[in-house]
């Protein structure tokens, strides 16, 4: 290995979560989807025929919850292999790395409510347990939840306990004779409960401050079901209320220590956000096709309604904006695995690693579940759209895609905790030391009282849009700098200002990845083959300037005042100014590809 790949190997290692905001990345460090090799093409390809052959046709089936249909299909999978992709070998999985997991989430995405099933099962209904069980524990469970022998759900809420986790009323009390905890509580809104044979229940011990964890099988005494809930999407996934009443649990099912469940939770949780994230690309990218194809079918006027600008405008911002939760999200995967193989590779045994890896990027894990999820809302509701009044019809295929959308903006914590949180949990390691944010905000002041150095202009396909990136870093920490210094310990109560924060850097990553996405294709590709990618970063690049300037205007306008305002929206304007592109005519080339495609193809 030669000097320079060797520096190149510890530079990627070396990234931290929330870097992106005062770092530059190469291109060349990221992973994107063309760069999967044949063994990940072939998984992509047994998750699409395991849907085609067994969800697709049976949609109605899992959505009127027939009886031991979706145990049936969550059984074959099983037996595919798919519920252990990420389970290592020793537990009777794959163990393929999370990169790999992300992709076969993101293929089963495309299945309605068996995706929801299977997320469940695979991410929260299993994790906790791998992550945080004794070895014992791992024996017992973890093989027959891999091969789908025993299908796994998370009791986390509570009817007073929603994002407010912590808070729970579930009771734990050790038995006199000191060999079980009898456990009281109820909780609600739990996924695969009514087909579950194992349950990770929080609830705390005596009065304890914080959670505990436990592994409760259904078949110990004192477990009992409400009915199904009635949704309004995702229909054929189990919902349902789980009481525990004087159930005794063995205190060998005690998960990790006591108090460490809400740690538990909250880890958890980051794996589900990025997980989501995944499972919407596919659910997105099949309601394009459709909405492509349903456009070259549909005659209005005398031709194709694909032909009109107005609808071509829908599926280019479809495209748009999936291709950038794309580009995010295997981003981020690939910085996961890389912060795996860095802490394995310092001595960490591999269980552990992977935890400590996916916490490293949270903040990036929460900004890929709110984009992600809001971007297949726009995606369904354009989809419906696009099919006009067909689109309103139980009949088409849209009006399914609508419902089950809804439910990812809820799911994992709701969209507004996820947008408090990526800018708490970057404010938290600026002040442990982990990222240095205070130095280049304070450049950015800096330079915001300096003559602007314009120089001669920077050459290369991709300099212009590395320098509105560098910008809009700029622009963020202007605004996130001074509301610190203005709001001090009452930020955390300003909770718009908050989520115009939040919604800075989301655009800031997004975009980033989508550059660096594209900029990567080019050089393994060559320009012409990547025109009508190049006008998506180019539209992507427009539209964020824009509404970065207007999140930072909302924020400033929250609490900034006088001269120290002013200057502020001077630097502002200044860091999110682009020039002017025809995004008209991107946005037309990007649909021609689409609609020549007849799929979506980006």
């Amino acid at each position: 290995m030669s000097d320079t790949t060797t520096e190149k190997t510890m530079t990627k290692k070396a990234v931290k979560g929330g870097e992106f905001l005062i770092t530059e990345t190469a291109a060349e460090d990221i992973f994107i989807p063309e760069d999967w090799n044949e063994e990940q093409l072939m998984m992509a390809d047994t998750c699409t025929s395991f849907l085609e052959a067994n969800v697709n046709n049976n949609l109605d089936r899992i959505d009127a919850q027939e009886e031991g249909l979706m145990v049936k299909l969550m059984n074959q999978a099983g037996e595919l292999g798919l519920l252990g992709i990420s389970i290592p070998e020793a537990y009777g999985g794959f163990g393929k790395d999370f990169t790999t997991s992300m992709l076969v989430t993101e293929k089963l995405g495309a299945g309605h409510s068996f995706s929801v099933a299977f997320a469940a099962h695979t991410g929260i209904g299993t994790l906790p347990i791998l992550y945080y069980g004794t070895e014992v524990q791992k024996q017992k469970y973890i093989p027959k939840l891999a091969s789908g022998e025993w299908k796994g759900a998370y009791c986390l809420t509570e009817p007073n306990a929603g994002s407010d986790a912590n808070s729970g009323k579930s009771k734990a009390v050790l038995s006199p004779d000191g060999k079980h905890y009898i456990l009281n509580g109820q909780k609600m809104w739990i996924t695969n409960a009514g087909f579950a044979d194992i349950f990770t229940v929080f609830a705390k011990i005596d009065d304890d401050e914080n959670l505990s964890a436990f592994i409760v099988e259904k078949n110990f005494e004192g477990v009992s079901l409400n009915t199904e809930e009635h949704k309004m999407g995702i229909k054929g996934s189990s919902t349902r209320q789980v009481f525990f009443n004087d159930c005794k649990v063995p205190v060998e099912n005690l998960l990790s220590e006591r108090q460490n469940g809400f740690k538990i939770a909250v880890n958890i949780l980051n794996l589900g956000r990025i997980k989501l994230g995944g499972a919407t690309i596919g659910a997105s990218k099949e309601v394009i096709t459709k909405a492509v194809q349903y456009a070259n079918e549909r005659q209005q006027f005398g031709r194709a309604i694909a032909k009109y600008g107005a609808i071509r405008y829908k599926l280019a911002q479809q495209a748009i904006r999936v291709f950038n939760t794309e580009a995010a999200t295997y981003r981020a995967s690939m910085n996961i695995d890389e912060a795996v193989e860095s802490l394995m590779a310092g001595g960490m045994d591999e269980i552990n690693a992977k935890l400590k890896g996916t916490e490293q990027f949270a903040i990036e894990a929460a900004i890929i579940k709110v984009h992600a999820s809001e971007t297949l809302d726009y995606v369904v509701d354009e989809g419906v759209q696009i099919y006009g009044g067909m689109g309103y019809s139980a009949d088409a295929p849209m009006e399914r895609s609508y419902r089950d959308s809804r439910i990812n903006r809820i799911f994992e914590g709701t969209n507004e905790i996820n947008r408090i949180l990526t800018v708490d949990m970057m404010l938290k390691r600026a002040m442990k030391g982990e990222l240095d944010l205070m130095g280049p905000a304070q450049k950015v002041v800096g330079e915001l009282t300096s003559i602007p150095d314009f120089g001669a202009p920077e050459e290369g396909l991709f300099a212009k849009e590395k320098k509105y990136l560098a910008n809009f870093k700029k622009a963020i920490l202007i605004v996130a700098g001074a509301a610190v210094q203005t709001l001090m310990t009452q930020l955390a109560k300003e909770q718009e200002v908050l989520m115009n924060i939040a919604d800075m850097l989301i655009e800031l990553y997004i975009s980033e990845s989508t550059q660096l996405r594209v900029e990567k294709m080019v050089a393994e590709k060559g320009e012409e083959a990547c025109k009508e990618q190049l006008d998506i970063m180019r539209v992507t690049l427009n539209d964020s300037s824009e509404n970065i300037f207007k999140s930072g205007k909302e924020a400033l306008n929250g609490f900034a005042q006088g001269d120290e305002k002013r200057m502020m929206m001077m630097g502002l304007k200044r860091f999110t100014k682009t020039d002017d592109i025809n995004t008209t005519q991107a946005r037309r080339n990007i649909a021609a590809k689409l609609i020549l495609e007849n799929k979506y193809c980006y």
